[in-house]
């Protein structure tokens, strides 16, 4: 089994090295790969030195699996030309989501629907996987009729260069900008480019990808994503409406009962999730549960993960596993 890394020397790629060190991922052979300015770096992997290669000497190479995390821009260029020489790609990025033709997947709710014949298999928006962690168990059950979501998101979301300013900012020094504005002390209504319609893309992906991963296009979503100056960690406040009504134990019970979900929710104990109960973790943690008490069939939800993590690497790295086990690769 030869496995690719391509953004390697980037956040979520080494993120991505760590998941697969920590999960004993099933390989014989790692191919580190980033831009030709980045070839020539050593990285290890389970206390060994890799040099990172371009992209075009990976594919000579021939990965039964390559994971991207290079951005959008890259994928659209270099996924098809590793699925050409018979290469799995699973695509960190938001270049395939949204294609027809290629699968959005969170295994724990729709990888059943992989094939071998998938070259080209998308990973969801962070912020998405999260959301829908929490809801799918409950969509089954109760059929989502509305949700309302609005995020706080940690800067790790942007990128390095955000982590940059907000340290920066702390320490009182002068420094690049990932942001049109201060991120310390603030909070920034504002995740990606604005579209069109007034929403950014950020709250577009949450509409339409969850309605792509949950098999359901009735499903009405509006979100608004705010940045906030935390490090690590997204969190969500959901509101969910249902075509059917709920009892709240029967709603935990299904939540803690759900493969990569930790119920947080103990009130007696201000026991609720928070960004750094979820730090370096894969599960999505979920808690706040109550009822919408201005409307029925209504509930409110606070949802946080790891996004590096479940975000990002670790569900990436999941999809891979869920390939090998079932011979699709």
């Amino acid at each position: 089994m030869k496995v690719a890394i391509v953004g390697a020397t980037g956040m979520v790629g080494n993120v991505m090295l760590k998941v697969l060190e920590e999960r004993n991922f099933p390989l014989d052979e790692l191919l580190l790969v980033a831009s030709e300015r980045s070839a020539g770096k050593v990285l290890q992997y389970k206390g060994k030195d890799i040099t990172v290669i371009s992209i075009p000497a990976a594919i000579e190479e021939r990965p039964d699996i390559a994971l991207f995390s290079a951005g959008g821009g890259t994928s659209l260029e270099w996924a098809p030309k590793f699925a050409e020489v018979g290469t799995t790609v699973i695509d960190n990025s938001s270049a395939w989501r949204m294609d027809g033709s290629k699968k959005l997947v969170v295994p724990e709710i729709n990888a059943a629907e992989l094939a071998a014949t998938d070259k080209i298999i998308a990973n969801p928006n962070c912020s998405t996987i999260q959301m829908v962690m929490a809801l799918a168990p409950l969509h089954e059950k109760y059929k989502i009729k509305r949700i309302v979501v609005s995020t706080y998101q940690s800067v790790s979301g942007t990128g390095v260069k955000a982590v940059e300013q907000l340290e920066n900012e702390i320490a009182g020094k002068e420094g690049d900008m990932a942001y049109p504005y201060p991120i310390h002390k603030n909070a920034i209504p504002h995740c990606d480019v604005f579209e069109d319609n007034g929403y950014t893309k950020e709250e577009m992906k949450l509409v339409n990808e969850t309605r792509k991963i949950l098999g359901d296009d009735s499903i009405a979503v509006t979100a608004t994503a705010v940045r906030i100056p935390t490090a690590g960690g997204h969190s969500e406040a959901i509101n969910v409406e249902f075509e059917s009504d709920f009892d709240l134990t029967e709603v935990k019970s299904l939540l803690d009962n759900t493969d990569g979900v930790t119920l947080q929710d103990n009130l007696d104990e201000n026991l609720y999730p928070m960004p750094m109960y979820a730090h370096g973790k894969d599960d999505v943690f979920v808690g706040r549960i109550r009822r919408d008490v201005s409307q029925a069939n209504t509930l409110n939800l606070w949802v946080v993960s790891d996004n590096l993590r479940k975000g990002a690497a670790t569900n990436t790295v999941q999809i891979a596993e869920y390939l090998i086990k079932n011979d699709l690769v």
